[in-house]
C-alpha cells in the first residue's frame, strides 16, 4: 500500500508544472556545451563548499569559485532559468519529504534547510 501510494507520488510530480518547467529548462540550457559545462562545474563547487561547511573546514575558495560561476550563468538566460526551475522543483521535494518525515516523527537534523 505504501509503495503504490509512492508510484502515486511519483506520477504526480512528474505531472507537476514544477518537473514542467524543469524539464524544458534543462533541455534549453543543457543544449550548449559551454552552459553545460559551467552547470556542471557550479553543481560539482556548490557540493564541495556544502561538504567543507559540514566538516568545519571552510578555506573559502570553493565559495569564491561558485560565486564567479554563479555569476556568469546568472548573464545566461537559459541556464538561469535552469537553476531557477531545479531550486522550485527541489524545494518542492524537500517540502514532501519533510511533510513525510514528520509524519513517523523523524528528525531530519542537518537535511532541514
Amino acid at each position: 500500500m505504501v509503495y503504490d501510494t509512492a508510484k502515486q507520488l511519483a506520477g504526480e510530480l512528474r505531472s507537476s508544472a514544477e518537473y514542467a518547467e524543469y524539464a524544458e529548462a534543462r533541455e534549453r540550457a543543457m543544449e550548449n556545451p559551454a552552459t553545460r559545462a559551467l552547470i556542471g562545474q557550479y553543481n560539482t563547487l556548490q557540493i564541495k563548499a556544502q561538504a567543507e561547511v559540514v566538516a568545519g573546514k571552510q578555506d573559502g575558495e570553493a565559495l569564491q569559485k561558485l560565486k564567479k560561476i554563479g555569476e556568469l550563468l546568472q548573464f545566461d538566460a537559459d541556464a538561469s532559468a535552469y537553476l531557477m526551475a531545479e531550486y522550485r522543483l527541489k524545494r518542492m521535494l524537500g517540502d514532501v519529504y519533510k511533510i513525510l518525515a514528520e509524519a513517523v516523527d523523524v528528525d531530519l537534523g542537518p537535511l532541514e534547510g
